[in-house]
């Protein structure tokens, strides 16, 4: 499962369990923050996408740290002109770990800690045999063609 989310300006898709640094927001670090601008919710084979927003979806995140990025040199320069410029700026973020992606507030039940959920793999074999014989029909039709278009041609030339 995962979402879409939108803060500071930006998107960001995040999964459960992921960090991410965004654009500052004035919360202490330790507690939760609920983002519910959430543009697209995807899980399984199941995608809701807002208008602009998913209506009753939310995301909850906890606030790792508080920093500032790596500075960013700024230069203006002018020719023969004895003009120069430099300047620096460091951007501040938020560090945040996502901890659950809710796609309907109302049914949502949380998730019990030490609880792994199974998941499922599904075999890719049927999928890369329906392409093989798709690949295989087309070269088939495509000879086909060819030797059609060769009988008419020498049929053009005997008359």
């Amino acid at each position: 499962m995962y979402a879409i989310i939108k803060t500071g300006g930006k998107q960001y898709k995040v999964k459960a369990g992921t960090t991410l640094r965004v654009e500052k927001i004035q919360v202490e670090a330790g507690s939760t923050i609920d983002f519910n601008d959430v543009l697209l919710v995807a899980d399984g084979n199941t995608v809701k996408i807002g208008t602009p927003a998913v209506a009753e979806s939310k995301v909850t995140a906890t606030v790792q740290s508080h920093g500032r990025g790596e500075k960013i040199k700024i230069i203006k320069f002018r020719r023969r002109k004895h003009y120069r410029k430099q300047m620096g700026h460091r951007q501040a973020y938020t560090e945040l770990k996502i901890t659950d992606i809710i796609l309907d507030i109302h049914t949502w039940v949380p998730k019990q800690e030490g609880i792994v959920e199974d998941t499922v793999l599904q075999s890719k074999e049927p999928v890369v045999e329906a392409i093989n014989e798709a690949d295989e029909t087309a070269n088939a039709s495509v000879e086909n063609i060819t030797t059609e278009t060769q009988l008419a041609k020498k049929d053009e030339e005997n008359l």
